[in-house]
């Protein structure tokens, strides 16, 4: 019998302890009170047990046990008047797995009504999850609240996080035509049947509808839709058109889209100017990452191969001496208008130009396959280009041009107040020597470049030679026209 009891009194403190840290983890009264149920068994087990009037020892068991169970009574019929339902009394004491599992089915639940709020389609789903969970009339009216009031805020949410995505996207630089269809799927998910539209000849039209740019001073209703107008600099641009709003707050939302949507149309104009600007005095490659992300005009630069291509006009000098500067102007925009494209078709960087030279990169900053094939091609193309411009005027000078492929800095090269981008190396120096050997029309490589090419080109082949700054010979070659590249 000692043995027995002294078994129990450890399993009831066991017990006790263990709804002790739950109670720890997830305080409520209901555990506060088993833990005292069980503290009391054991004491009554112990005084049974080591009792020596057995008939005491019987009623304090007994009275023992009555506060136990009573403790625990007390305490559901407590959460019953609190909460006016017998559901969810003894969900304090569920082991954890139990209490993940309820809590999961609540949430899913509440989900549930929460979608068919927001599709409108709350018909008997409030009374069916009531049933469910044993819910009474007042916690299913605080359930339909809480859903409906959940519904509100995801939609208010996802249409301002609609309003964000509208912002992000105009940072980046898209035609206005580009922006729209980008934007109209991720404007419609979170505002309904959006329907927006552009200005064009000083008229716009949506849909079936057509408007004047004088109907879009102010929003007007038109068939169940509010028109809200779009304007970038105060003028007509576009139309929104929204579903009627149900509440001044939907009207608040839908203004801000118009809102925005108008200052992301003004980017987009603006972008389109500066991107036109840009590529007019830099590299299209270059324009375009400094458009994407301007931290990359940040002073520096890292090694990378590069094949780079020099190009001047033999003889440049005595033609300046014997003409007029407007015709020197005249013959270098010739040249150059003729060049650039060889070098931008084949994916090079046109770095700068300096007098009559030109220096274009090819593999920086975008990083380009074969990229030294790319640079012959364009320097031959280039080389075509500039013979047909040069047929008839025998006294123009010729393009001379050198390539030559290997490491070098690339970056960005100057001060915090003026920088360009550029690249610096003994794989440029030899290029620009390569082209000081190169007669007019001609192409001379680098060993390097000639190795990348392969059996593509043919070439003629100079000799090692001795180039200014260098203390070892470099070997160098002439390519032909005739190379298929």
């Amino acid at each position: 019998m000692l043995a027995l009891g002294v078994v129990s009194v450890v399993f009831y403190a066991a017990a006790a302890f263990r709804y002790h840290l739950m109670h720890r983890r997830r305080p409520a009264a209901m555990l506060i009170s088993i833990v005292t149920a069980f503290a009391l068994l054991a004491e009554a087990m112990a005084a049974a047990v080591l009792g020596r009037n057995w008939h005491l020892s019987w009623w304090l068991w007994h009275l023992l046990l009555v506060f136990a169970f009573g403790f625990v009574a007390y305490s559901a019929y407590i959460k019953f008047r609190r909460e006016g339902s017998t559901a969810g009394i003894f969900d304090a004491i569920a082991l954890g797995g139990t209490a993940r599992r309820v809590r999961a089915q609540y949430a899913q639940a509440l989900e549930e009504l929460v979608l068919r709020l927001r599709r409108g389609e709350d018909t008997g789903v409030l009374p069916r999850l009531a049933g469910a969970f044993g819910l009474t009339e007042g916690q299913a009216a605080v359930l339909g609240r809480a859903g409906r009031a959940l519904a509100t805020e995801r939609e208010v949410s996802e249409r301002l996080a609609a309003l964000v995505d509208i912002g992000r996207q105009a940072r980046v630089g898209l035609s206005e035509g580009e922006f729209v269809t980008r934007m109209l799927d991720r404007v419609r998910q979170a505002f309904g049947d959006v329907r927006i539209g552009l200005v064009s000849g000083g008229r716009l039209r949506i849909g079936a509808d057509t408007y004047t740019t004088g109907e879009l001073a102010r929003p007007v209703i038109r068939g169940g839709y509010v028109v809200h107008p779009l304007t970038v600099k105060g003028e007509p641009a576009g139309a929104l058109e929204v579903p009627v709003s149900r509440t001044a707050q939907d009207e608040a939302l839908a203004a801000m889209l118009a809102s925005q949507l108008s200052i992301a149309l003004e980017n987009a104009r603006l972008y389109r100017e500066l991107e036109t600007l840009f590529r007019q005095y830099m590299s299209p490659d270059v324009a375009a990452k400094l458009l994407a992300d301007p931290d990359q005009a940040a002073l520096g630069g890292s090694l990378k191969e590069v094949t780079a291509l020099f190009a001047d006009l033999r003889g440049f000098t005595t033609f300046s001496e014997r003409v007029e500067p407007g015709e020197i102007v005249d013959m270098l925009n010739a040249y150059h208008t003729a060049a650039v494209p060889c070098v931008l078709r084949n994916g090079g960087t046109i770095v700068q130009f300096v007098g009559d030279a030109l220096l274009a990169l090819f593999n920086a900053p975008a990083d380009q396959e074969h990229h030294a094939r790319h640079a012959v091609r364009a320097a031959l193309e280039m080389q075509r280009a500039v013979d047909r411009i040069a047929r008839g005027r025998a006294d123009w000078p010729r393009f001379r041009v050198g390539v030559n492929t290997g490491p070098a800095l690339v970056g960005n090269i100057g001060s915090p107040e003026l920088r360009g981008f550029n690249a610096m190396g003994d794989a440029v120096n030899v290029a620009a020597r390569l082209q000081g050997l190169a007669e007019p029309g001609q192409v001379v490589i680098g060993e390097a470049t000639r190795a990348a090419l392969g059996r593509a080109a043919e070439v003629t082949p100079l000799g090692d030679l001795n180039l200014k700054g260098k203390t070892r010979p470099v070997r160098a070659y002439v390519l032909t026209a005739r190379a298929d590249i």
